[in-house]
This record gives structure tokens, sequence and C-alpha cells, in this order.
């Protein structure tokens, strides 16, 4: 069960990541954009653009986009590295494309904030501080270094340097404060989707035991008149057969087996209800098997099981009531959500007191 655990909620975190078509989307309207933005500034605002490098820019994104439509399949998702590559490239080629218009002084430039909450909402924490930080640098560089703005007439469009400052430092603040407000929504999303899958999982888990002891004790019940009938009729056989001895001891084995069968089913029936290794378990395996959708979220789970001053040595049998797991999962669940790294669940007996903490 731990196994087919991690690997459903290994898929289910694949399902968390974005597809290569919607990202082909996006850059596909973002070319749309930058296309329209050109072609007006220079027939409309009459402005003087290095139209050869910018064209050459817009390029490289079209070129991305036809490329990965013939490689990959449309439905492909794409990974944490893959999905990181992808928007510094954006980052990078609308750097490039603000470099060549004026930096800071381009209205457009405070769309460097559209790679940033992309990296936010997809990656995991370490590539969105690292597209936030180049994302600052570029922004710095671009603060300084660009080239400006000219009309037809020759004229530099600019805006004063205290504005530019000022752009410059809302849009770092912009930068992080998005980032790290993008980040841990994000991951409190992820955390209560994976919470529910694992609810799920437990809750699927219980339905399919709950339905596999109805299943064997129809099959008990159904089957207790064939072998019941089977019985009588060996039993018959072997009394008719006395002048034949070999014969009889095949009739006797058959009726022997008869009733180990009916034993087999009788006691498979009453699996899930008499059954105490399913009714009944110690306490720490109780508690593994409440924590165990919660094993694979990316915390540690540390188990102490120690005997208090006056309990035995032995860890106490306890009943294993769904009730029971189902507390102790959502304690477990509760420690998980706000730990930063590590649970430790402790568990502390004596002659006559149980206790289970998470901490």
């Amino acid at each position: 069960m731990s196994e087919l655990g991690s690997e459903f909620l290994t898929e289910h975190r694949r399902g968390n990541w974005v597809r290569l078509r919607t990202m082909i989307m996006l850059r596909w309207a973002a070319i749309f954009g930058q296309l329209t933005a050109l072609i007006v500034a220079q027939r409309w605002f009459n402005l003087s653009l290095e139209m050869g490098l910018c064209y050459l820019a817009i390029s490289l994104s079209v070129v991305g986009n036809l490329v990965a439509i013939a490689i990959f399949p449309q439905n492909k998702r794409l990974s944490a590295t893959e999905n990181m590559l992808m928007v510094l490239f954006d980052l990078l080629q609308l750097a490039f494309l603000l470099f060549l218009t004026g930096g800071l002084h381009n209205p457009f430039a405070i769309l460097m904030l559209g790679p940033v909450l992309v990296s936010a909402a997809v990656l995991t924490t370490r590539p969105t501080i690292v597209i936030a930080g180049i994302a600052i640098v570029l922004v710095s560089v671009l603060a300084l270094y660009h080239l400006p703005l000219l009309t037809d007439e020759g004229f530099v469009l600019r805006t004063p340097n205290v504005f530019v400052f000022g752009k410059w430092v809302a849009m770092v603040i912009a930068i992080t404060f998005l980032s790290v407000y993008s980040r841990r929504v994000t991951s409190e999303l992820h955390a209560m989707s994976d919470a529910v899958t694992a609810t799920q999982m437990a809750l699927a888990r219980e339905q399919k035991l709950t339905d596999l002891a109805g299943v064997v004790a129809a099959a008990a019940h159904e089957l207790g008149t064939p072998l019941a009938t089977i019985k009588l009729t060996s039993a018959e056989i072997a009394e008719e057969l006395d002048d034949r001895p070999d014969l009889q001891e095949d009739a006797l084995l058959i009726r022997t087996q008869a009733d180990r069968c009916r034993d087999i089913l009788r006691s498979m029936g009453r699996a899930g209800k008499e059954d105490m290794q399913v009714r009944r378990a110690p306490l720490s395996e109780v508690l593994r098997e409440a924590a165990e959708p919660h094993e694979n979220r990316g915390k540690i789970l540390h188990y102490d099981h120690s005997a208090g001053p006056n309990g035995e040595k032995t860890v106490p049998t306890i009943n294993r009531q769904p009730e029971i797991i189902h507390g102790l999962r959502n304690l477990v669940q509760n420690a998980v959500d706000f730990a930063r790294g590590n649970v430790w669940i402790d568990t502390i007996w004596t002659d006559d007191h149980h206790c289970a903490d998470c901490r």
C-alpha cells in the first residue's frame, strides 16, 4: 500500500505540472502582443526602432514554439526543469526586447512580472527564487543600459530619472512580494489537494476492505449448500464401498476436504468481524496506518514509541476502528500541513493510559 500510495501521490503531483500546450498558447499571445506593439509604435507614433533586432527577438520565440510543436506531443506535461527553462527563455527574450526599446522608459517593462508570476505558480520554491533573482538583475540592468527611444525627427523619448528609479524600486518590490505571495498560496493549495487525495485513498482502502469482507461472507454462505451436498454424497458413497477399500479411502478424502473447505470459508466469512489481526493491532501499527497517506507530502515523519514509568514494555494492542484511525489521521494531517520539514509522532502508555501526540 505504501508503494501504491507513493505512486498515486507522485502521479497526482504530476497533474499539477503545466501542459506544454498551455505554455505554447501563452507564448503565441505574447508574440502577437509584441508584434502589435512594434507595428503601432513605428507606424502610428513614428518611433525609430531597431526593427531588425526586434523581429529577431520575436522570431526566436516563434522558432521555439514551432520546434516544441514539432517534437513534443500536445498533451506533454512539462517537468519542473523544463518549466523553468521555458520561463527563463521568455524572461530573457522579453528583457532583450526591452533593451532594444528603451529599457525601463518603455511602459511595457511591467510585463517582466509575467514570467515571475508563472514560475511562482507552477514551480517549486528554489526555481522560483532563481527566476525572481534573475528578473531583478535584468530589471536593474535595463534601468542603466538600453537603447533610447527615438522619433523619426531624432528626439529622445525618456522619463525623468527619479521616475525611472521609482519604477525600478516598484518592480523589485513587486517581483519579491508577488513571488512570495503566489508561491505561498500555491503551496497551500497543493498541500490541501494532497491532503484531500490522501483522505480519498484512505477512504477507498477502508471501502475495499469492507467490500472484500462482504464478498467473502456471501461466498461462504452461497458455497455452504454445495459443500454440504458433496459431504453427504461422499459419505454415502463411502458406506457403499466397504468391499473396495481403495475407493472408500478416496471418498473419505473427498468428505474430509469438503469439511476443510467449509471451515476455511467460515473463518474467511468472519474476517473483518472476529479476526483479531484485522480488528485489533498494536498502537504503533495503527499510528503508522493513520499516518501512511501523509508520508509522501514532503515532510519527514519520526515515530517514537515508549512506555511510561509504570507501563509495560510491550506496545499495547488497541481496537483498529475507522473512527480512531480517522481521528489520528486528522492530527497527523494538521501536523504535516503546518510543519516546516519534520513531524514527530510520540506515543506514551502506562497500564491504564494511552497517549498519542503529533508535533
